[in-house]
């Protein structure tokens, strides 16, 4: 099946892609900082420290939607909850990304942040689709039993009635036709009747 190996390339490329933006702008913040750069007047401390604080922010985002995806990898199942919101996110900002990359970065940095937009878009896509057949059987149910059903507990699983219960009281006796159903064998016979 194809969700899983493409649930392990989501959280590859998330992961590469967290320490290249988190080193990315630790080495701008730390350039700002030595060449004492200013943007508008703004402080060079300032700049540099934000460069750096933004770069682990984006980092552990980053490598936090990573480790989503490597746990639907590995549990083979649809993210759900604050995970889901987490790829669907993730899947927003490379878009946004990829359409400020067009003009900044030029064209392959583009085509880069719209594969990883497919890729997570992709592994929602595919997981969605196939939760909802396997949500049919909770429980591991007949179909993962190697197509044998289970035996319902039910009144067809039950004893023919109580007469079980009394001892074999539903065992043919000479003479007579067959079990009795739940009344002992003595109180169904008729008395003797005398002339």
């Amino acid at each position: 099946m194809v969700r899983r190996p493409v649930a392990w390339v989501v959280a590859v490329v998330l992961l590469t892609e967290a320490f290249v933006i988190a080193a990315l702008n630790w080495f701008l913040g730390v350039v700002v900082d030595r060449q004492k750069m200013s943007l508008a007047g703004l402080d060079p401390d300032v700049m540099s420290t934000s460069s750096k604080i933004g770069g682990l922010v984006f980092g552990l985002y980053f490598a936090l939607c990573a480790l989503v995806a490597l746990l639907v990898a590995i549990r083979n199942r649809p993210p759900a909850g604050f995970g889901r919101i987490l790829l669907i996110s993730v899947a927003v900002v490379h878009g946004l990304l990829g359409a400020f990359a067009w003009g900044l970065v030029g064209w392959t940095a583009f085509v880069f942040m719209v594969v990883v937009l497919g890729l997570v878009v992709l592994l929602l896509m595919t997981y969605d689709r196939d939760g909802g057949r396997e949500s049919q059987a909770p429980g591991g149910g007949a179909g993962d039993q190697g197509g044998e059903p289970r035996a319902e507990a039910g009144p067809a699983a039950e004893p023919a009635g109580p007469a079980r219960s009394h001892g074999g009281a539903d065992e043919p006796r000479d003479g007579d036709e067959g079990p009795q159903d739940s009344v002992p064998a003595q109180v169904t016979r008729p008395a003797p009747t005398t002339p």
